[in-house]
């Protein structure tokens, strides 16, 4: 079997450069929006406040975490990785995926339930509207950001089909805190207002358990995603297409078929492929025709990084012999 391969950091840096823009733009505002929230859950005392504060500091850390895992996964191969470190972007996507379970989720649960048991008034709740008001902006302005990157990259596809097939898990991880930050704002607002309204402290502390709720779901969702791409997945049809096609137009080979795909990162793939050439071809022939064949694939596709390519005799259909009354026939192919 031979093998070839690309400067795998160059062909990284394609989806590294979207991916970092995502995520410092949702990391800046998170860092401000959580210090604002922690301000205001202490002055008021609002459990949903300090949940959502909470929340936001999550986020800001799962965001230092994906640029970490973003520059890891950008260094070159060595002797012990030779195919590069590609799937360290997946790994650091479901360390965040459990942050924000045990973290997100678990502490604000613990306090919504301690607000429960033990319910507090909300002192000066005007604060908790104004901060939660100018969050909604910060989130606001992040989640458009992550939303039109997601856009550009998902295609033709729905939504929910482009985060199963997605192989960048910085664009939807972030789309997805986002979007579960604005609905965060929203519980935590609905719930310090009908606390303050209704005179009932202990919504406040429901509202808190609600958001862990949501948090939870959030985490299961990523670490899911995330989960499948670091077993590896393969690439997608119109690539696995794409390749077969440079196969059919190059001379020398009469047929191939791709033996496995699998993503290493958002633009690292590893091909094996099957091939079967000429019959007059000599062993220099297929080198020269091996070669060609993984200039034309690396040209086409440049986020291939690494082509296994495994020459195949062309078998001849065996024959099949029927049986019919004692007597025989022979049918070939």
């Amino acid at each position: 079997m031979r093998e070839t391969a690309l400067p795998v950091a160059r062909c990284f840096r394609m989806a590294a450069g979207k991916s970092k823009f995502v995520v410092y733009a949702a990391g800046i505002g998170n860092a401000l929006v959580a210090l604002t929230k922690f301000g205001a859950a202490w002055w008021t005392g609002s459990s949903a406040m300090l949940s959502e504060a909470i929340h936001s500091l999550v986020d800001t850390s799962d965001q230092l975490l994906l640029l970490y895992g973003i520059r890891r996964a950008a260094r070159p191969p060595d002797e012990l990785h030779p195919l590069g470190y590609g799937r360290e972007l997946y790994f650091w996507s479901f360390v965040v995926a459990l942050l924000m379970f045990t973290l997100g989720a678990g502490v604000a649960g613990i306090e919504g339930v301690q607000h429960i048991v033990n319910p507090a008034e909300i002192t000066d709740p005007s604060i908790s509207y104004i901060v939660l008001g100018w969050a909604a902006v910060f989130e606001g302005a992040s989640w458009i950001i992550a939303l039109r990157e997601f856009r550009k990259s998902k295609g033709d596809l729905g939504y929910f089909q482009a985060v199963r097939q997605s192989k960048d898990p910085p664009t939807f991880i972030v789309l997805f805190e986002d979007s579960a930050a604005l609905l965060g704002l929203l519980i935590a607002f609905v719930g310090t207002f009908a606390a303050e309204r209704l005179a009932m402290p202990v919504l406040d502390g429901v509202a808190s358990v609600t958001i862990a709720l949501l948090l939870g779901l959030t985490a299961l969702a990523l670490a899911r995603e995330s989960k499948g791409l670091l077993l590896g997945e393969p690439a997608g049809r119109a690539l696995r297409e794409a390749v077969i096609a440079v196969v059919r137009r190059t001379p020398g080979i009469e047929r191939g078929q791709i033996v496995f795909t699998v993503h290493l990162s958002p633009d690292q793939i590893v091909v094996a492929l099957s091939l079967e050439f000429r019959d007059d071809l000599t062993a220099p022939d297929i080198e020269k025709t091996t070669a060609a064949l993984e200039r034309n694939i690396h040209d086409a596709l440049p986020e291939i990084i690494a082509i296994f390519v495994k020459p195949q005799a062309v078998v001849p259909q065996p024959s099949v012999i029927l049986r019919r009354g004692g007597a025989r026939r022979r049918l070939n192919g």
